[in-house]
């Protein structure tokens, strides 16, 4: 699946999560409930990161491991569409970046 076809995807999900929550009486996630959100999937992906290389232990956290970096995915590509962000560009421009900084060192 390309990006694009990703981004469509997680952003037709979070359409479906604020239904489900208007209907609910709650109301649709703001960017602040993303970036929350986000904050605690990276968080919960660090205790597996630390499971999987023998630092913790959780059961099957290797087998979690996947689950818990399309979580954080998600939430990236859903705050880039909600911020009109170009993650295609800025991953390029940042990359550009980052190898141009290594080529001088």
């Amino acid at each position: 699946m390309d990006l694009e076809s990703m981004r469509a995807r997680a952003v037709a999900i979070a359409e479906q999560y604020d239904r489900h929550n208007i209907a609910a009486g709650r109301g649709a996630r703001s960017t602040g409930d993303l970036a929350l959100g986000f904050v605690g999937d990276v968080g919960d992906l660090a205790k597996l990161v630390m499971a999987v290389d023998g630092r913790r232990e959780i059961p099957d956290a290797r087998d979690r491991l996947g689950h818990e970096l399309a979580d954080c995915l998600w939430s990236v590509l859903v705050l880039a569409d909600r911020y009109g962000v170009d993650l295609p560009a800025e991953f390029a421009t940042m990359t550009d970046g980052i190898e141009h900084h290594l080529s001088r060192s």
